[in-house]
């Protein structure tokens, strides 16, 4: 047996519960994306899914200049909690710009740019993620039909494009701190992002 002919598929037992851990290799951008699932994929309702974007300075670090970390938390343990449903963790650091250009965007957060526009003094895109890989894994899942766990409608729109139903969005609000409240509100104002403070 050759290494290529080993599932790359296993459990996975978390603190929120048992889940299984898929990964998916994307060819065009040499990056490994996960799916993390919990239960059936075949219940009467729309599936549990969020699709969350890497952070390594929040969900690694625990990073209070953004919210990722928590999400990402959070959408484990409500769909642990719900018994099935699926995580998307995509390899789109810094809203798709990499690593290094997401600490140079802090630097010049640092110096007063808000975050769209860090992004845009860069040359860079203000949000560079493409969902596309995204509809890939939830079609080999055999999911169709999702309830999305996001405050972002983009990704609500690009998974349609792709042919994935949304029939529901909940907002995923947690996290907020007074560090990171204006990157939520540069995100609510600018980017479109529905975000309700009045709801965490």
């Amino acid at each position: 047996m050759s290494i290529d002919e080993v599932p790359s598929t296993a459990r996975l037992p978390t603190s929120h519960g048992e889940f299984n851990i898929r990964v998916f290799h994307e060819a065009s951008s040499g990056f490994d994306h996960v799916a993390l699932t919990i239960g059936d994929m075949k219940g009467p309702d729309p599936v549990m899914v969020r699709v969350h974007s890497e952070c390594l300075t929040g969900d690694a670090f625990g990073s209070l200049r953004c919210d990722c970390g928590p999400q990402l938390d959070a959408a484990l343990k409500q769909i642990a909690k719900k018994g099935w449903g699926v995580v998307l963790y995509l390899r789109q650091e810094g809203r798709g710009i990499g690593l290094h250009a997401k600490i140079q965007a802090y630097h010049l957060q640092d110096q007063g740019a808000d975050t769209l526009d860090a992004n845009l003094m860069l040359g860079l895109p203000g949000d560079a993620r493409d969902y596309r890989i995204a509809s890939t894994m939830l079609n080999a899942l055999g999911v169709a039909e999702v309830c999305l766990l996001s405050n972002n409608p983009d990704k609500v729109s690009q998974l349609e494009y792709h042919g994935i139903k949304v029939a529901q969005r909940m907002p995923l609000l947690v996290g907020v701190s007074p560090d990171n409240k204006d990157y939520l509100q540069t995100k609510a104002d600018r980017m479109g992002h529905q975000i309700n403070f009045g709801s965490e």
